[in-house]
């Protein structure tokens, strides 16, 4: 389907079913639609061979339906010159040269969401592009990041967007850098050691420039026509524009794109977004508003990406805790391999912002960090800030936690202690773009991150720093930060603390074995007892109220404790340890 140049010209082929003729016009033939007309091949499907069509060159398809006629963009355009522009003949072939990555095993990763247009942005009045994102692949590698997920990066109208409108959903964005430039990121991304995973939007499509809608002339209902559904299930909350997904070339179309990424632009996974409003029409649980045919479109294309490609990661943002989501398509699920985890979020973000310790709930902390889907800590991915959480009315942690202030010491304080959690608790972690370095306010596409806040913020970043270095186990001393086992042990609630044990193999064991305890309480434990889950030395390997990591942190003494006899929280042993306000430890024995 689309422009397919090779050594004689190029082909185009196109699915116009209620179309009476279809010609190709583009710079190879003046835009004259009597010179190359496409031939029927049945079921819709149109067709022509255009010998002096060549990569680069720009074309539309010209359609006649009754007495009217119109051009249209090229549904599978892998490029174009904007969004109101036209496409553009793209060459499939590119110098992956020594391009050999192995995706990291999903217990190792730690995500990186950012936004192209804002994340290496050169000033306020420029966008970001896929060459700026490129330039911070060093630094993202260093801070120990193994994969990058990029916010929708296909065509949109202007130049600014988050990218969850699509115009043109197989083409990359033109101001971004269009295909070429998008497939040397992924090229320098894996000679980095950084997976890439791309945000996918398939619950809606549009609703500008969006040549898709009513493409043959044909719709019911002033409904969008052939690439949508034109009663009740068209209604989405970004417009009447839902896919039509019991429509077989429709299916076709969404599948298409989602392996072309996978195979053509070697990106190592999907995000699809939103997906509740896929497998239903309100994204919610009421069953008669359900798209069944919805929920099987995406169990097909998990099914073959696991069957053709199973080292690809596919995440699902569904946020309703349906572990169906996760399940295997064998046990009737849909397939997807983690989803984002609003079990997390929403309970952990909310003890770190509640204003006043004695309103926060150690309990819903705990449930948090113990939740799992399918019997699988992997099949969740867990965070505090994403671009979701830090816009639409909110702002950031830190602003979150002292509005106008997101640089004061109980911001930093508190946000440190969520991300320690994200980096310990057991799923796939995952930070936003500038989180490391207390990037404040709110999200938006027309704001760059300030990078001067790196070189403002060191200790902060190398806070980060330190925490993914544990949570990949990198000095060989916590490997349970990567294993399925989570035991959380104590739950204060009047203290305010936390504790819990993640272990990999058996009963785990020295260098296995991670204790994490948080305190989140505006108060220093000086000899604070807890059980352990083995006799002998633990050390702490971590501990955030360091002050290397910030000079207004307190430095408080916590190298560690012996464990002894004696049964506590469920333990044989236990053991007693100093914390400072608002702190976390990572303890592990040798």
């Amino acid at each position: 389907m689309g422009a397919v140049p090779h050594a004689g010209g190029t082909t185009f082929r196109m699915w116009a079913p209620h179309a009476e003729a279809v010609s190709v016009v583009g710079t190879f033939n003046d835009w004259d639609a009597q010179k190359n007309p496409l031939q029927l091949e049945g079921d819709g499907y149109w067709a022509t061979d255009v010998p002096a069509a060549k990569p680069g060159d720009e074309y539309k398809y010209h359609l006649t339906n009754g007495q009217n006629q119109f051009d249209r963009n090229d549904p599978y355009a892998r490029q174009v010159t904007n969004s109101a522009g036209a496409s553009v003949v793209h060459d499939p072939h590119f110098d992956w040269a020594d391009d050999e990555f192995h995706m990291p095993a999903w217990n190792e990763l730690v995500i990186y969401e950012l936004h192209v247009g804002t994340f290496n942005a050169p000033d306020a009045d420029k966008v970001g592009t896929f060459a700026s994102v490129a330039e911070k692949l060093p630094y993202l590698r260093d801070l120990g990041i193994n994969c990058i997920e990029l916010l929708p990066a296909t065509e949109f109208p202007g130049s600014r967007s988050w990218g969850y409108n699509p115009s043109n959903p197989f083409a990359l964005e033109s101001d971004y850098g269009g295909p070429v430039a998008f497939k040397e990121l992924v090229k320098q991304a894996h000679r980095h050691g950084i997976a890439v995973v791309l945000d996918v939007v398939y619950n809606h499509f549009g609703p500008g420039d969006l040549d898709l809608w009513q493409f043959d002339g044909w719709s019911e209902n002033d409904g969008g026509g052939i690439y949508f559904y034109n009663d009740w299930k068209a209604e989405t909350p970004w417009g009447h524009n839902r896919p039509d997904y019991g429509r077989p070339e429709v299916r076709q179309y969404i599948r298409d794109n989602a392996l072309m990424w996978l195979q053509e632009y070697r990106v190592d996974g999907l995000r699809a977004d939103a997906i509740a409003f896929i497998r239903n029409v309100k994204g919610e649980e009421n069953p008669g508003d359900d798209l069944p045919e919805g929920w099987s479109l995406m169990r097909w294309i998990n099914e073959e990406i696991d069957q053709t490609m199973p080292w690809k990661i596919t995440i699902a943002e569904d946020m309703r805790g349906n572990a169906g989501i996760t399940e295997s398509v064998a046990n009737g699920g849909q397939g997807f391999d983690s989803q984002w985890d609003s079990s997390f979020v929403y309970p952990i973000v909310k003890a770190l912002t509640t204003p006043t310790d004695a309103d926060r709930n150690m309990p819903a902390v705990a449930e948090a960090i113990s939740e799992s889907y399918n019997g699988d800590a992997f099949r969740r991915v867990i965070y505090t800030e994403s671009h979701d959480e830090v816009a639409n009315g909110k702002s950031r942690v830190a602003e979150e936690i002292m509005p106008g202030d997101a640089s004061s010491y109980f911001s930093k304080k508190r946000t440190t202690l969520g991300a320690a959690l994200v980096l310990t608790a057991p799923g796939i972690p995952m930070l936003f773009q500038g989180q490391e370095f207390l990037a404040e306010g709110e999200f938006n596409d027309a704001e760059p991150l300030q990078w001067a806040d790196v070189d403002a913020r060191p200790g902060l970043v190398n806070l980060y720093r330190d925490l993914i270095a544990l949570r990949r186990n990198f000095r060989g001393q916590t490997r349970g930060l990567g294993g399925q086992h989570t035991h959380v042990f104590h739950v204060n609630n009047e203290e305010k603390l936390v504790a819990f044990a993640r272990w990999a193999n058996g009963d785990g064991g020295p260098n296995d074995t991670t204790v994490v305890i948080a305190n989140f309480a505006n108060a220093a434990r000086d000899n604070y007892t807890l059980g352990l889950p083995a006799p002998g030395r633990w050390t702490v390997r971590f501990n955030s109220d360091w002050r290397g990591y910030d000079g207004e942190f307190s430095d408080f003494d916590s190298f560690g404790l012996d464990a002894v006899a004696g049964e506590y929280d469920g333990y044989a042993w236990h053991g007693s340890i100093g914390l400072a306000p608002y702190a976390v430890l990572v303890l592990s024995q040798d």
